[in-house]
């Protein structure tokens, strides 16, 4: 059961949904049609259970973390301290929440579904899917979604059959692998089999992780801690990355590492051993161990480190990609990949591919671990002029990957964020496809 602060918050989410929305569609209608020609959104009404009622399980499931102290500011989290008005304990599997709430102030959103490019569904599935991967429904994960297609079927099916979903999109806060169980396997294994079910192979789907076919899904940025709300914020915080002394060449921040066999996070953690007892100042490789996930809700135990640092090193873990990859971003850290699959294959709308090795250095992990390629030679090679480019590429990119808060001011709303590129980069898709 929520705590009795759960469900205050959560009474406080039905009233903005349920009561502001309608008003917000109705207000929006009155742009200028010539702006959103072609842009229209419609925001599909679905029943309560498939959202907002999903938000009072946050903490029914113990073998995962308890969600309910990030529900605050509309998924954003608590503040990290009470005087900031950037800066959140954000949990990246709220994305859709903190997307549904973003996507309300969207321009051009219509309540007829006939005149709309796109339909929205704010259907939280990866806070549904946790009841098949960690709940009772463990061994039903094959119907994951089921109940969702049959409300879209039979409540207003011209909607969906109109152009058999391919208009329809959502977003999905884990990655596209958790969704991705063939529906024939008996038992099951690790996930659900959401994206492969026939009937959803039109919808687009924004993950925070996508396969190597991307079809149905699209990557999105991980959410940072960084959520600012006016044009100034942005502005300073931007100042304070640039002026920050970067007194260590590399660093990596996350855990693994430890097991005997080779793997890059080992190489990572043998080389930064290697390197610090032989420095005494420990300029060169500066590492923040954040074993068991103390780092998930605790910006301030990296974000200093990153802002100290010319180089931020993400290797791939469990998955390949990383939510530190953006934390340093935001930090002005120029990223370090190991394989392409951790960013450069990802995210193609928010970090360009055409662009990538101005901000970004890659040094292939077979390299490191087979080879006897050192990181910190690479990374000493490269002139001093040219890293100095490349971290101000690093934060031009910055506005691309974050979240900015929602309410924000107009100054800020005329740079486009990571739910702005998002939302461009889906009309895009179904305009090429319809």
């Amino acid at each position: 059961m929520a705590s009795k602060s759960t469900v205050t918050t959560l009474t406080i989410f039905f009233f903005f949904f349920f009561f502001i929305e309608p008003k917000v569609q109705s207000q929006q209608i009155s742009a200028v049609d010539s702006e959103c020609t072609n842009r229209w959104i419609h925001i599909r009404t679905l029943p309560s259970r498939f959202n907002l009622d999903l938000l009072s399980t946050c903490n029914r499931y113990p073998i995962t973390d308890d969600l309910c102290p990030y529900l605050a500011n509309h998924g954003l989290g608590p503040k990290t301290h009470t005087r900031t008005r950037s800066w959140y304990r954000t949990d990246p599997l709220l994305l859709e929440l903190i997307f549904h709430r973003r996507i309300l102030e969207y321009p051009c959103l219509t309540p007829d579904p006939n005149l709309a490019s796109a339909i929205y569904l704010p259907y939280y599935a990866g806070i549904d899917s946790l009841r098949y991967l960690y709940g009772p429904d463990l061994n039903s994960s094959a119907d994951h979604g089921s109940d969702l297609l049959e409300f879209l079927t039979r409540d207003q099916p011209e909607i969906w059959s109109r152009r058999s979903g391919h208009d329809h999109f959502l977003v999905m806060a884990r990655p596209a692998w958790d969704f991705s169980q063939p529906l024939t396997v008996d038992p099951p294994i690790w996930g659900t089999s959401f994206l492969e079910r026939r009937e959803f192979f039109n919808l687009t789907a924004l993950t925070l992780e996508s396969r190597y076919w991307p079809w149905q899904e699209q990557a999105v940025p991980y959410p940072t801690s960084f959520h600012p709300h006016s044009l100034p914020f942005l502005e300073s915080w931007i100042r304070r990355v640039r002026r920050s002394r970067r007194t260590s060449l590399m660093l990596f921040a996350g855990g693994g590492g430890t097991s005997s066999s080779p793997n890059i996070r080992r190489s990572i953690r043998l080389e930064c051993t290697s390197i610090n007892a032989t420095q005494s100042d420990n300029k060169i490789c500066d590492f923040v161990d954040c074993s068991n996930g103390i780092c998930e809700h605790d910006p301030i135990r990296f974000m200093r480190p990153m802002l100290q640092s010319s180089f931020c090193l993400q290797p791939p873990g469990d998955t390949p990609t990383r939510k530190a990859t953006f934390d340093g971003i935001i930090a002005g850290c120029i990223p370090v990949f190991f394989e392409d699959q951790t960013a450069k294959m990802q995210y193609k709308w928010h970090l360009p591919e055409s662009e990538f090795a101005e901000f970004s250095v890659t040094i292939p992990k077979e390299d490191v671990v087979f080879r006897g390629v050192r990181i910190q030679d690479v990374l000493m090679s490269i002139p001093k002029e040219e890293v100095t480019r490349m971290r101000e590429r690093v934060i031009e990119m910055m506005p691309r990957v974050m979240y900015r808060r929602h309410g924000a001011s107009m100054g800020l709303m005329n740079k486009k964020d990571a739910v702005d590129i998002a939302i461009d980069g889906v009309l895009d898709r179904i305009i090429s496809r319809v």
